[in-house]
């Protein structure tokens, strides 16, 4: 972006700046009473903030120069004009670089007289700047690293207004900034009480996990269901530092109480134990246009608002904390580099993550109950994963992987709507024994998909288009359908996967959003037979003569499909500098489509209603 100049022996140009800058100066507290004209007034203060840094350039140039002159006259230099800070929020661009309140003008400033230093929360004052410590370009970018890109992008869908659920659930930060040393600590979270009324009985909570919705052959499709709980209220904290003028460190945790420990009941004390969502460590270099993640937060795959940058991911305004059937997601480690070109318009990323594969077995018998499973012939076996031992749980069993995920993703932001296109390789590896002979397998699995937002009425009506599609993959949608099930030799057999989201999201004023979606994701199938059995998943063989017989366990129903419509909205009732409380509600349907067998291909359906109360002390 290309910062425009003011010469010194201009004076009419730098009036012109100077009576802008006494015009727009209001503004910061009039968009304070009228958020929806927040991204309009955050462009005006970028255009004005680069006006600002070239008009404290030609004065710094000035200042100098009367230095200058009064040392070669014999007098002080001791002059060092109006100290500056970076101001701003933790989630949004407001302000810029301002003069310290409470300093008297260069002018009537005296040598030896020490200027106060402006108090500053975290229990210290900032020091008076330095004589040549002054705003540039890539400092201010530094500072505010992600938020300044979003705004200087601009593709007319923008980041997230902190205030939305899809911020929320990305990680959105609060609007204040405390101060400890050169150290900045910005927090966020919420207070959450939701609850929901559905016609079956799945003992999930607001969490859906279509794989238990149950068929008719259970009592629990013919019993509805009330459950409200608290325990998805949530926590974060971001630390950021400046190393130089174009280096920004920081640090980002967040946790809610989703898990459940063995203790973890619902007759008394509900006692839901923390757990972690995201935890990494970011560097960005503004000068090389680098930018570096590590650690625990969404994956590159999930799309994103505007670039690749983290807490901008795009994610829907549900209240399900599933999110979607169909949305393609997973928070895990990985190393992400990430750059981006053209004045931050084109990102390109690379990302190793940790890898997972979700295996079914359906037909084969399981061998103990560390992973092994049986294989056709007497004694054979797969070996697909190990329970937990140590700090890892011992009920849950780890898929052996070999390698970790590859994934890469390009971005583009032009002047209207945000696009990607992105792909990744997975490697499901397990070991058979036959006939006393161990082997080791790998498959590649891949995938290839890619999203779009599109601002009908920009910061109005957007449209969100998503999708992924390949082979192996399946537990990067919220289904969690699996992606490989076994081949006769102990071999992972990969399952094709697809999986797409459409959603239609408006706000008609300040303080109300409305949301449709619907959301999909299938599976492949993938089987074979012997001595009369059926393995494999969607096996023609499979036993679905039960499933519409309620007592009966003879229903096997592999899932082909699901799919979701739901429509909700939220509104905010009370805003202020005391934070934000909104209410919501969502009506979601789910439809499960199953794999036919014998006795048919039967199907079930869930339908649920959502409430939920938030307090939003930061935002």
């Amino acid at each position: 972006m290309r910062i425009p100049s003011f010469s010194i022996t201009r004076p009419v140009r730098l009036s012109h700046v100077l009576m802008v800058c006494s015009v727009l100066a209001p503004f910061p507290a009039w968009a304070d009473e009228d958020p929806e004209s927040l991204d309009i007034m955050e462009r005006q203060m970028e255009q004005l903030q680069q006006q600002q840094m070239a008009l404290q350039k030609s004065l710094q140039a000035m200042r100098q120069q009367i230095i200058q002159h009064r040392a070669q006259l014999g007098g002080t230099a001791a002059h060092g004009g109006h100290p500056l800070e970076v101001t701003g929020s933790g989630g949004h661009v407001r302000g810029g670089w301002t003069p310290v309140e409470g300093h008297a003008p260069a002018s009537s400033q005296t040598a030896g007289i020490e200027p106060m230093a402006r108090p500053r929360i975290g229990g210290h004052s900032d020091p008076v700047s330095e004589l040549g410590d002054q705003p540039t370009y890539e400092s201010v970018v530094a500072h505010r690293e992600e938020d300044l890109i979003s705004h200087m992008a601009n593709n007319n869908v923008g980041p997230h207004n902190r205030e939305t659920v899809g911020a929320q659930s990305a990680g959105a930060l609060g609007s204040k900034v405390f101060h400890l040393g050169p150290v900045s600590i910005i927090l966020g979270g919420f207070f959450d009480a939701a609850a929901l009324v559905e016609n079956r009985q799945v003992s999930s909570g607001i969490f859906n996990y279509w794989n238990a919705i149950p068929f008719r052959n259970s009592s629990n499709f013919h019993t509805t269901n009330f459950n409200g709980d608290a325990r998805y209220s949530r926590f974060s904290l971001m630390a950021r530092g400046q190393l130089n003028p174009h280096l920004t460190v920081a640090g980002f945790v967040e946790t809610d109480f989703g898990a459940s420990a063995e203790t973890t009941n619902p007759y008394e004390s509900n006692s839901y134990v923390p757990r972690l969502r995201q935890a990494y460590l970011t560097l960005d270099d503004s000068h090389a246009n680098m930018h570096f993640l590590i650690g625990q937060a969404w994956t590159m795959l999930t799309p994103d608002r505007v670039g690749i940058v983290p807490r901008q991911e795009s994610l829907p305004e549900t209240i399900e904390s599933s999110i979607l059937a169909g949305q393609t997601w997973s928070r895990q480690w990985q190393l992400r580099v990430v750059k981006d070109f053209m004045n931050h318009r084109v990102w390109t990323g690379f990302s190793i993550e940790n890898p997972a594969t979700i295996y079914d077995t359906t037909g084969f018998s399981a061998s103990g109950d560390n992973g092994e499973y049986s294989l056709p012939g007497s004694g054979n076996y797969a070996k697909v994963g190990s329970n937990g031992v140590g700090l890892s749980s011992n009920t849950t069993n780890y898929s052996n992987e070999i390698a970790p995920d590859i994934i890469g993703k390009v971005a583009w932001d032009p002047t209207w709507g945000h696009y990607e296109i992105e792909g990744l390789l997975h490697f499901p590896h397990d070991r058979s024994v036959i006939n006393g002979v161990g082997e080791n397998h790998t498959a590649i699995a891949w995938g290839a998909g890619g999203s779009m937002i599109l601002p009908v009425i920009p910061h109005r009506l957007e449209v969100r288009l998503a999708g992924l599609a390949g082979r192996g993959i399946g537990r990067y949608g919220s289904v969690l359908l699996p992606d490989a099930t076994l081949r006769a030799n102990g071999a992972p057999a990969l399952l094709s996967s697809a999986q797409t989201t459409a959603g239609v999201i408006a706000h008609p004023n300040k303080v109300l959003d409305v949301y449709g979606y619907f959301g999909m994701q299938r599976s492949g199938r993938s089987y074979f037979d012997s001595d009369g059995t059926a393995y494999g998943y969607g096996n023609p063989l499979a036993n679905n003569t039960g499933c519409e017989t309620e007592g009966s366990e003879a229903c096997v129903a592999n899932i082909r499909s699901v799919e979701e419509f739901t429509i909700g909205a939220w509104y905010r009732f009370i805003h202020g500098q005391y934070g934000t409380v909104q209410a919501g509600t969502q009506l979601a349907y789910s439809r499960v489509h199953t794999w036919g067998g014998m006795g048919g291909a039967p199907t079930t359906s869930l339908s649920e209603i959502f409430f939920d109360f938030r307090y939003l002390p930061f935002q």
